[in-house]
């Protein structure tokens, strides 16, 4: 009896190592968290920049998901600001409302689809077509 419960122990052992060494490898394949906060909280890479005059909408692709932030230019005061991103077939992601440095993330599953993104901050305004096809 005190035999199988030493041969339970390594086995538990053996496992939470292998859990450990698990967990760290699957930590490689995400961003760090200060990545996303850089990107506004979009995980993947920097596909396309829209800007206008007043911000500009970033783009960022993973290898499933698309994601857009719009930014404003100059951060500060409350203004109404709109960030969507919309999958070719599917309906708009929308973020909207008064903020002070970014409307989003909004992010939507696009693996082999094409997006189309809007955003505005103020009064200027960007739309990128269908992109990322």
């Amino acid at each position: 009896m005190v035999q199988g419960r030493k041969g339970r122990g390594r086995r538990i052992a053996v496992l939470g190592v292998f859990g450990a060494a698990l967990w760290l490898g699957v930590g490689g394949l995400f961003p760090a968290p200060a990545a996303q906060a850089a990107a506004g909280g979009c995980a993947g890479r920097l596909a396309k920049t829209l800007p206008f005059a007043t911000g500009e909408v970033r783009v960022y692709k993973s290898r499933t998901r698309a994601c857009a932030v719009t930014v404003a230019r100059g951060p500060g005061e409350r203004r109404q600001m709109t960030v969507s991103i919309q999958p070719r077939g599917g309906v708009p992601v929308r973020d909207s409302g008064r903020f002070t440095r970014y409307a989003g993330p909004v992010m939507v599953g696009a693996i082999s689809r094409c997006v189309y993104v809007k955003g505005d901050v103020g009064g200027g305004s960007a739309d990128s077509g269908w992109i990322l096809c």
